[in-house]
């Protein structure tokens, strides 16, 4: 479906060019840490429950899952014109009937999405802290508010997601390794145990600069399982071969 772009939009393509999304320098756009959660996100076997993308901004990690994913995907995003890209992108690439873009505050959405509903849980959410005196707030207020726990901060981001989630059922989210030990109290005072680790290096011999978890409602606190990392760049700044093939769809994590 052909739909109106802003004067500063413009289209990408993405697995193999099926997938296209509305892109915006000066008010969004995604970046390699939607697509790994995307390719990291794992659907329960024959499951046809709901998906919920918490803080989906320009609706990425929705397209991208929507070949993987049997049910309904509901992307959460709280900002207007973020979430008004996110649904031009959806009737572009024909999804209306798959995913449903709200634009709303988290806290405001159980009266629409009954808790304990979601067979899984995903997001991309604000990785820097306000409280953070090193932290440098992006001048562009969509960026500012993506970017820095504004609107949302990791707790609520985890607390939210713990009461969507069926008992038993996944959380997946992409962060910052710095705040590894936040996440993982944040994400056990929910009563989410994480069961699979990944962390994401810009380069071989470089620290990790992106981290992967799957955790589970009220999982067992033992068997989590650390997984292979993954390389996203090789020494002359080109993507690794692990990276395209996750950019072409053809990789699953682990």
């Amino acid at each position: 479906m052909k739909v109106e772009l802003l004067p500063d939009e413009r289209v990408d393509m993405l697995y193999n060019d099926d997938v296209h999304i509305i892109q915006s320098k000066s008010v969004f756009s995604f970046s390699l840490d939607a697509v790994l959660l995307a390719n990291f996100a794992e659907p329960r076997k024959n499951g046809r429950g709901l998906t919920v993308d918490l803080g989906a901004g320009n609706g990425a990690v929705s397209l991208f899952m929507a070949h993987k994913v049997s049910g309904q995907i509901v992307g959460v995003e709280i900002q207007e014109r973020l979430a008004d890209m996110a649904q031009r992108s959806v009737m572009m690439n024909d999804l209306t009937d798959k995913i449903r873009i709200m634009n709303a505050d988290m806290r405001d959405i159980f009266n629409d999405i009954r808790p304990g509903s979601a067979d899984m849980v995903v997001s991309n959410p604000p990785y820097f802290s306000i409280d953070n005196e090193h932290t440098v707030m992006h001048e562009n207020k969509h960026y500012a508010i993506a970017r820095h726990e504004l609107m949302a901060d990791l707790d609520l981001v985890t607390y939210t997601a713990k009461k969507l989630l069926k008992n038993k059922a996944h959380f997946f989210m992409v962060h910052r390794p710095d705040r590894l030990f936040e996440i993982l109290e944040s994400l056990q005072k929910n009563h989410l145990s994480p069961k699979q680790i990944q962390f994401v290096y810009p380069k071989v011999g470089e620290p990790a600069n992106i981290v992967l978890i799957d955790a589970i409602k009220d999982g067992k606190l033992t068997g989590a399982k650390i997984l292979p990392p993954i390389v996203t760049h090789n020494l002359d700044d080109t993507y690794t071969d692990a990276v395209w093939s996750i950019y072409e769809g053809r990789q699953q994590h682990g």
